[in-house]
């Protein structure tokens, strides 16, 4: 059952990626604004206009020039982009790293904030401390990230000035990386001057992206602790002389979690999406940040070639957190 789920998903994620790549490019296309105009100077000649228009295929129907697109993507060509004149997949590829290190950072923040807050709301449920973490929670969820991105620049960039709040490391510093993946190599070379320096960058972004994720875990999480905590093998366990903190983490969260999970997943795909103004607002060298400039430049084949990335990588999130999910759960797995 788990092989015929996993095929059944793997068709769905490519019809998905299809359907993506149709609507992206059809609405590009139809969408007011010249890409050719735009690179070139005020009164070029039409034979010039004509010439640039043969070269990135725009003077073929929309048809014509999507299936030319789509046999390129299959080929690992994504063609090449009228703004940066570089190819589009090595752009996305050097800034895809920086997105995802945002991301993953903003993910663990959000469930060790969020896991913290639940754990300690079902322990002292019924109590002022349960009160205080629902309205914390209420409140960083009403507020979208973009909004705790602007909050954070004024407090910890203009009025108390202890973080960078622009940029993803110093210039100054020498850059010896082999990856892009710059803050999880600076780890693994123990270069912890780098480490800091990326941290500092990167840590007001990534505690925008996880302060409403952090909320939705802590709700969710302590509302199924507090009805796993009912059942009678929990109740079992106080009855041995297990304190409640051990009740909770040695037996209750175990089972409580389950639906968590699910909804992490589904979540980091909606965090990962926010990165693209969280990343603009902070200057954050990412493919989030490229994507705005894409949009403004009217680069059609790298507006293409980030947004199917985007959509490939949230399909295949899902696709992990459902397989994770039916491996966890024995009804799903033999049902």
């Amino acid at each position: 059952m788990l092989l015929q789920r996993f095929l059944i998903r793997l068709v769905t994620m490519l019809v998905t990626l299809f359907g993506v790549a149709v609507v992206v490019f059809v609405v590009i296309r139809v969408a007011p604004g010249d890409p050719i105009a735009m690179m070139l100077p005020p009164g070029a000649s039409d034979d010039d206009i004509a010439r640039l228009r043969a070269l990135y295929g725009l003077d073929k129907t929309i048809v014509q020039q999507f299936f030319i697109w789509l046999a390129g993507v299959v080929r690992g060509d994504f063609g090449t982009s009228i703004s940066l004149r570089q190819d589009v997949l090595g752009l996305v590829f050097d800034r895809l790293p920086a997105t995802l290190e945002l991301a993953i950072v903003a993910l663990l923040m959000a469930v060790a904030i969020g896991g913290t807050a639940a754990i300690l709301g079902a322990r002292e449920r019924g109590t002022a401390v349960e009160a205080g973490i629902d309205i914390a929670s209420g409140t960083a969820l009403s507020i979208p990230d973009f909004l705790w991105g602007l909050v954070l620049i004024l407090l910890f960039g203009v009025l108390i000035p202890v973080f960078d709040i622009s940029g993803r490391v110093s210039p100054q510093l020498d850059l010896p990386f082999v990856t892009q993946f710059y803050f999880f190599e600076s780890l693994l070379r123990l270069r912890l001057d780098l480490t800091f320096d990326l941290l500092k960058h990167m840590l007001m972004p990534a505690v925008a992206l996880a302060l409403p994720l952090a909320a939705i875990i802590a709700q969710l999480l302590k509302q199924s602790l507090k009805e796993v905590l009912d059942l009678d093998y929990v109740v079992l366990a106080r009855v041995k002389g297990f304190s409640e903190t051990q009740v909770i983490l040695r037996e209750a969260l175990k089972n409580a979690a389950l639906p968590t999970l699910t909804l992490v997943g589904v979540q980091f795909t909606f965090l990962i999406g926010g990165t693209v103004i969280v990343e603009r607002l902070f200057s954050y060298e990412g493919l989030g940040n490229m994507a705005i400039d894409a949009v403004i430049n009217r680069d059609l084949p790298l507006i293409q070639g980030i947004v199917l990335v985007f959509a490939l990588l949230f399909v295949l999130i899902n696709l992990a957190v459902d397989m994770m999910y039916a491996l966890l759960n024995p009804r799903l797995r033999h049902g």
